[in-house]
């Protein structure tokens, strides 16, 4: 078969969505429906719209509650779709869906699968200091993140990092999974790898609330977190008399020893006109943006309000 004659139906949202969307019209796969999400206007949209796209390409664009419904299901079966592509969709896809695929429905995931399977895989592993993640093409099942892979591709997570930046690599990731995987799906002939799940590891979402700091973390820890979370996220955020503040921007103090911080109490300081996060292990953040409702706390500021009551 031909890509000309080949057609997808595709559950897509984010940043990767898009790209993921242009790389199968860019192979010549004919894309008869699109479902996708409503943005939330609770969150922070910082990434891509699937739905202008979509409106500029001319391809139909759904956005149902619910991937189960039996109106979704009747629809995609009047399609009869070659295959199904499931790109940073954020919803399971129910097996009597993926069987309406006739040669096979593949999801795009945000990690060097079997590793971190689930939600954020981004944000989990810069969490956990990891220093490569990657884009999986995979095929979808019943559970998530667990069928075979087709293909894969890793980028570098260096160690400062954002998660943000990260997710801009696995973008282009991704896109270069899909690009250098498609010819062989096409075909018929692309490989089917195990996913030994046993050697993996599966996370759930996260909430705005697991990016509290404990200080009494080490530096290096606290940092990780920080650099999982970061704006455009919700941010690592700490309290001082009520108020919470965020870390916009921060860096590891590699120059301040312990002897410099070791008798600081833990949190937030001021030190030579420089706010500091002081951590349980003696070293310390240099914090080159601090928020408050979105503001930027000087030094001067945070000092005052520490020395308040």
């Amino acid at each position: 078969m031909s890509s000309s004659n080949t057609t997808a139906v595709v559950f897509a949202y984010h940043s990767v969505g898009v790209r993921c969307i242009k790389t199968l019209l860019a192979r010549g796969i004919t894309i008869e429906l699109v479902v996708t999400h409503e943005d939330n206007p609770a969150e922070t949209i910082w990434f891509e719209s699937v739905a202008a796209l979509c409106k500029e390409q001319g391809i139909p664009t759904i956005t149902p509650a619910d991937p189960k419904s039996a109106e979704l299901h009747a629809q995609v079966a009047a399609i009869s779709p070659d295959f199904i592509f499931s790109f940073y969709y954020r919803n399971m896809l129910p097996l009597e869906l993926l069987a309406l695929a006739k040669r096979g429905a593949y999801n795009l995931h945000g990690s060097l699968l079997p590793k971190y399977r689930g939600r954020v895989p981004v944000n989990w592993a810069v969490l956990h200091g990891e220093t490569e993640t990657g884009a999986t093409l995979h095929e979808m099942a019943l559970k998530p993140d667990a069928g075979a892979i087709i293909a894969q591709t890793m980028v570098p997570i260096l160690p400062d990092d954002t998660a943000f930046e990260v997710f801009g690599k696995l973008t282009v990731a991704s896109e270069q999974t899909l690009w250098s995987a498609l010819p062989g799906l096409i075909a018929g002939t692309a490989p089917s790898l195990n996913n030994d799940l046993a050697k993996g590891s599966y996370f759930g979402g996260r909430k705005p609330e697991d990016g509290r700091i404990n200080w009494e973390q080490t530096a290096q820890q606290v940092y990780n977190l920080h650099r999982a979370v970061a704006p455009p996220y919700p941010g690592a955020f700490t309290e001082l008399h009520g108020k919470t503040y965020v870390i916009g921007k921060a860096r590891l103090n590699t120059t301040s020893t312990a002897k410099n911080t070791i008798d600081l109490p833990t949190g937030l300081c001021v030190v030579d006109n420089a706010i500091l996060g002081v951590c349980g292990d003696g070293r310390a953040l240099t914090i080159m943006e601090l928020l408050l409702n979105g503001e930027v706390v000087t030094a001067k500021a945070l000092d005052a309000a520490l020395k308040s009551r």
